[in-house]
């Protein structure tokens, strides 16, 4: 077996895993090390063609074209989420107005560094099930003598090319390429030379304007088996949460969630090719209802709340596969403004702030066994509601069956927004009736909570409640 052996000299590791680390919402650094990594660094060790100085490049080929590797690494690694830094910024005209105390006319600039990976084995091993020749193990060992640091330049590496027969044992726990695991990792795979060559180029011409994000064919994701977190859970999950700048009206939620769709679906296109039917509804052929939860989070719950909407989040049902997790992540937090017929809010992921609570996760992901809506429930059929029809309702939205409810045409909680009919059903398609509900559950229920027909479009969205209400 083919072997590279990371040790981390410093023995800890930081690098960007999806690019929202200079935004400052990144929670969790990227772990283990991506192969699409460590195969970037073999190439930048001695580079290609006519700029190989040590090596033919023939080697990179042959790497470009392995399979997904196993990678040996502590399962359960300790994340340090950086406190953002100022240094200085340089270049421009002076400023009028002086801001930095060490640094006489000059400014400082504020660094989010991210997370930094600490993990108690400060060593990755990537495993490929291959025979190499004596010429390809010999240039991939010059190409790791070269290599300094993988990620960020504080973590400072060295590499080790080496050959292991089944018996030997690796140290670390193993992340095995698996379509149902919980991980998504991004490998090389061929052409990813020629990306790079290209990209290369353009940084020759144009300079440091151009950055990674703008050459999107590099990112192939896989799933890969988590070995330290237990299966998954059939549950769905918010993978993305942003905050507004400026707060509208709960009255426009259908066309505000509208807006974040398309915005969406558009640059999905623009970087991942067509988007899946999940991600639109069109085509979707598998039974159920778990498509993608487009939601608006309203202020309500509390004395002063008006219903105004403070924030976005957009829901992935369990069938989604953690590649187009990360996919739709990456997506919604390139999301920095959208615009409609009279409509333009600006938007932005959410940084860990406390206030308004409205765009906090954690007001949506509270545990509790009344839930009652902030935004009224679209109904699914033209029935009398009674306690089967809801239960109805519940099992379509994966939660369980609960034991009693309670309805009305006004909203049940201070803030909820009260809609007109041309505001909550779509034009051109037949009228549906609609309702504010409290709902009791007989076991603890944890959020987003979300019910009714519209739930796509984020009606339907519920707060937690007193159960004795």
């Amino acid at each position: 077996m083919l072997a590279i052996r990371v040790e981390l000299l410093h023995g800890t590791f930081r690098g960007d895993p999806d690019g929202s680390a200079s935004t400052g919402a990144l929670t969790r650094g990227e772990w283990p090390p991506a192969p699409a990594r460590l195969f970037a660094a073999l190439v930048a060790a001695d580079g290609t063609g006519d700029r190989c100085r040590v090596t033919t490049g023939s080697e990179l080929e042959w790497v470009e074209r392995l399979p997904p590797p196993v990678i040996y690494a502590d399962a359960s690694p300790c994340h340090q989420q950086l406190r953002p830094r100022y240094v200085v910024r340089h270049g421009g005209s002076l400023p009028k107005k002086v801001s930095h105390p060490q640094y006489v006319g000059r400014r400082a600039s504020e660094i989010r560094p991210g997370v930094r990976v600490a993990p108690r084995l400060p060593h990755i091993t990537y495993v490929w099930d291959v025979h190499p020749s004596v010429d390809v193990i010999e240039a991939l060992r010059r190409r790791a003598s070269r290599i300094g640091y993988l990620g960020a330049a504080d973590s400072p590496v060295r590499l080790r090319v080496e050959t292991y027969s089944q018996e030997q044992e690796i140290r670390g726990e193993a992340f095995i390429p698996d379509p149902a695991g919980s991980m998504a990792i991004c490998v090389p795979e061929p052409g990813d030379l020629q990306i790079l060559d290209a990209m290369y180029r353009t940084w020759i011409e144009h300079g440091a304007s151009v950055a990674r994000s703008q050459f999107a064919a590099l990112r192939h994701q896989i799933a890969y088996r988590d070995p330290g977190r237990a299966p998954r859970l059939d549950i769905g999950k918010v993978v993305s949460w942003l905050r507004i700048s400026n707060a509208t009206s709960g009255r426009k939620i259908t066309a505000l969630t509208g807006l974040f769709k398309r915005a969406v679906l558009q640059r999905y296109q623009a970087m991942h090719g067509d988007p899946p039917p999940v991600l639109h509804g069109h085509g979707f052929r598998k039974k159920g209802f778990d498509l993608v939860r487009f939601l608006a989070l309203p202020d309500v719950g509390f004395r002063r709340s008006r219903g105004r909407i403070h924030g976005l989040a957009l829901w992935l049902p369990p069938s989604c596969s953690p590649v187009l997790g990360a996919r739709v992540k990456e997506v919604a937090y390139s999301i920095r403004r959208l615009n409609g017929k009279g409509m333009e809010v600006e938007v932005s992921p959410w940084g860990g702030e406390t206030r308004p609570l409205a765009a906090n996760p954690q007001r949506w992901e509270r545990t509790s066994r009344c839930w009652v809506t902030a935004f009224p429930a679209l109904h699914e059929r033209r029935v009398g509601l009674d306690l089967q029809e809801v239960t109805q309702w519940c099992k379509h939205a994966g939660l369980p069956a609960p034991r009693a409810f309670r309805s009305a045409r006004c909203p049940l909680v201070r803030g909820a927004v009260d809609l007109a009919p041309c505001e909550i059903n779509r034009p051109g398609r037949p009228g549906l009736p609609y309702s504010h509900l409290m709902i009791w559950f007989d076991r603890l229920v944890t959020g987003p909570v979300v019910i009714g027909a519209g739930r796509q479009r984020g009606l339907g969205l519920c707060v937690e409640a007193d159960e004795r209400t």
